[in-house]
């Protein structure tokens, strides 16, 4: 069971260090998407903690407060960048937004019910 539980911390955790490097590769892409003034500032940002959380994750320091944050984060990403568009009924939205939710319940889920350490 442990193994299936580090095989499932991965999948969860390598992700997320893709999407922060993703975000580092087409910031100005994705800054236009940012409802804040600043917009490359926040995506390299959001992208430096997606990639911290990764890490944290993986090598299981600081994980639990780590997947609070993320949980956090996919939260506001969903409900203020995906949100409007879900409602209008896209579909690239839509995914985006459910995406997100799912991620962060995963967050949450790691970060309250993980297991004692070895």
């Amino acid at each position: 069971m442990n193994g299936i539980l580090a095989l499932g911390r991965y999948l969860f955790a390598i992700p997320m260090a893709v999407f922060g490097i993703f975000h580092f590769m087409s910031a100005n892409d994705m800054a236009g998407m940012v409802p804040l003034p600043g917009g490359v500032v926040w995506v390299y940002l959001t992208g430096l903690a997606l990639i911290l959380a990764a890490v944290s994750i993986i090598i299981r320091k600081h994980d639990r407060l780590a997947c609070f944050l993320l949980g956090i984060m996919l939260l506001i990403f969903a409900l203020s960048i995906h949100l409007p568009g879900f409602l209008e009924g896209d579909q690239g939205s839509t995914a985006n937004f459910l995406k997100d939710i799912a991620l962060a319940g995963g967050a949450f889920g790691y970060g309250l019910l993980a297991g004692p350490r070895e």
